[in-house]
């Protein structure tokens, strides 16, 4: 069983699949892994140390060259793949629905491409998840991102001068990403308040220190979506929300947008009239701006000014932390296949009723074969 590590060919792509830590758990397994040269320079990640973890360096077709299992941290372009035999596993962040035609290419070339990002959110499946290992770190970046851009203090600061007033951090999407930024913003000494359309978060948002912020006479989500997401809400919760809203984000001095839904363009949480009625100097960081963005003028991989706020809009935040956010896309990969391993045959076996395998397969014999697309 040979296990293949690519060097990321997306622009700004600066992580990697495997670390030598992972190579050397693979390799505890009986497999046999080959890393494609540099691929983890920019994860702080040198050759060295993965040739000493067990595994041999070479180019892309060499390390492709009777590949039984591909790790990626982005789905790689179909035309890199020359050398990887049919019914060999892709296993990679895929952006299935971004990416659609790149799937229906896998498809055709008799690769059986896995998307990490459609891991089942049930609890066996935690230590496999890479959207949530990825936003815990997207939501710490976003605060510090937020403090590089802000002119200010965060904490409250009591000088013989006179006193600096805290920062007002205001969140808005309550998921793995959310939750982190509060806790990140609360360590920094910022006054914290969050809002999310789901109610179960209200407690979570409590248990941090932090201010909800809920639309009341109005009915949200008593639950939570499909795998843990926020789901679409009514046109009724949306004008409750949008007036809930004007009144606070006018107070604020930073805000940090979280809000997505799979599959769909990320929700407009910011107009352009509410972007406003904020103080000049306030900062906005939209992670969601890749998808569109929850900010009405924000513009993907650029810091943009209007009405005197700042609008920071970086892409793949998670990259922005190549080390970390490495070390743990790597083991999400390990935990996943060693999940599945057969010992005798010193590979995974991936049993075609489990729920973790229907969820993340999405192309198999030259189809796309996951529900998720073919609805």
């Amino acid at each position: 069983m040979k296990i293949a590590v690519l060097k990321e060919q997306t622009a700004g792509e600066r992580r990697v699949a495997a670390t030598p830590e992972t190579i050397k758990k693979f390799a505890a397994l009986g497999a046999e892994l080959a890393v494609e040269t540099g691929a983890g320079e920019t994860a702080s990640c040198a050759d060295a140390a993965y040739a000493e973890a067990g595994a041999t360096l070479g180019s892309r077709a060499e390390v492709l060259a009777g590949a039984d299992i591909v790790l990626g941290v982005q789905g790689p372009s179909p035309d890199s793949l020359t050398g990887m035999g049919k019914g060999a596993w892709l296993v990679a962040g895929l952006n299935p629905f971004g990416e659609r035609e790149r799937i229906d290419q896998y498809a055709a070339l008799g690769i059986e491409a896995l998307a990490m990002e459609f891991m089942p959110r049930i609890t066996r499946a935690q230590s496999m998840d890479i959207l949530s290992s990825q936003s815990n770190l997207s939501g710490y970046k976003a605060v510090l991102d937020a403090a590089a851009e802000y002119g200010r203090a965060f904490p409250m600061m009591m000088t013989a001068a006179g006193t600096v007033s805290a920062a007002r951090v205001f969140v808005m999407g309550v998921g793995v990403a959310g939750l982190q930024a509060i806790a990140t913003a609360r360590r920094l000494g910022a006054q914290v308040s969050a809002t999310d359309v789901r109610a179960a978060t209200k407690e979570q948002i409590q248990s941090l220190g932090a201010k909800p912020i809920f639309v009341e006479e109005v009915k949200g989500i008593e639950g939570e979506g499909t795998g843990g997401y926020a789901t679409e809400m009514s046109e009724e919760y949306k004008k409750a929300q949008a007036e809930l809203v004007s009144s606070h984000i006018a107070k604020q001095d930073i805000v940090i947008t979280t809000a997505l839904i799979p599959g769909r363009p990320a929700p407009r949480l910011i107009s352009d009239a509410q972007l406003a009625t904020m103080k000049p100097g306030s900062v906005i960081v939209d992670l969601a701006v890749e998808q569109g963005g929850n900010v009405e003028g924000a513009v993907a991989g650029e810091v943009v000014e209007k009405h005197g706020v700042k609008i920071v809009g970086h892409r793949n935040v998670p990259s922005r932390l190549a080390a970390d956010t490495s070390a743990l896309f790597a083991r999400n990969l390990y935990n996943f296949l060693s999940a599945f391993w057969d010992a005798e045959a010193k590979r995974p076996v991936f049993p075609d009723d489990d729920e973790i395998v229907q969820g993340v397969r999405v192309t198999k014999d030259g189809k796309v074969v996951n529900e998720r697309l073919l609805g």
